[in-house]
């Protein structure tokens, strides 16, 4: 059995097991291939970057998809109406259909969402570092990749997925994925990626990270050589990788 499907929840856990830990996780209107179905688990893999795993059978839905969010987070309401009730919240990154604008607000199947947070799905971003911005002050979660909790492979990868380029879900295969190896001692700039044994970070200026960390349990900013220092003082070793990125405009 293959088929593509659509998440039909707002966020829900890519698990390596029915009821099993979760590995990453797929936002509302992901596409995903399923390959079977195990009683109440679909077994899939996501369309962005081919991460297998289980889900619930019921985050399953057929449709089309037409806008992403592309503010950090918003809501989808009962009616055009701010006052209104709000339905659900959605991440930076969900995908919706929009069937129709009505002032500041588009009408789609989970309910009216704001105009303002919503981009057409082939708009690109050119700056995968804005997009990790976006995201500052958002509590560090394993495997999570949304606004409402992200790790560091999970940042690097909305940022990517922004800007069109693909992107692996872990950071060991983002490591030999993404980008060219800098020479030793090349001066970084803003879109540059370090990595380590398990983590990776952004660079935001040549002096500058931003990361999803468990030190700070969120994602933050950190000067370069104090997150160099810190890491190999915990006993995680020293950076392994500096990549740049190709395809940015």
């Amino acid at each position: 059995m293959t088929a593509t499907r659509l998440i039909d929840w707002p966020l829900v856990d890519l698990r390596r097991a029915p009821e099993g830990a979760r590995d990453r996780q797929l936002l509302m209107g992901e596409a995903v291939q399923l390959v079977g179905i195990k009683g109440a688990w679909a077994e899939v893999s996501a369309l962005r970057d081919g991460y297998p795993g289980y889900i619930p059978e019921a985050a399953l839905t057929s449709g089309t998809v037409t806008h992403r969010v592309s503010a950090r987070a918003t809501h989808a309401y009962s009616a055009a109406d701010f006052k209104s009730p709000e339905r659900v919240s959605l991440s930076h990154g969900a995908r919706l259909d929009v069937l129709s604008e009505q002032g500041r607000f588009a009408e789609t199947p989970q309910g009216y969402v704001p105009r303002a947070h919503l981009v057409p799905l082939d708009q690109r971003e050119t700056d995968p570092v804005s997009v990790a911005e976006i995201l500052i002050g958002t509590p560090y979660l394993w495997g999570g990749n949304s606004a409402f909790g992200i790790d560091c492979s999970g940042l690097v990868q909305a940022g990517c997925l922004a800007c069109g380029l693909p992107c692996p879900g872990d950071s060991g295969d983002q490591e030999g994925a993404l980008g060219e190896t800098l020479p030793e001692g090349a001066a970084l700039r803003r879109g540059d990626l370090l990595f380590w044994r398990g983590h990776v970070a952004w660079v935001a200026d040549p002096d500058t990270l931003i990361h999803a960390n468990v030190h700070h349990m969120a994602v933050t900013y950190e000067p370069v050589q104090d997150a160099i220092s810190r890491i190999a003082a915990q006993g995680d070793g020293p950076v392994t990788a500096r990549k740049r990125l190709k395809g940015l405009t």
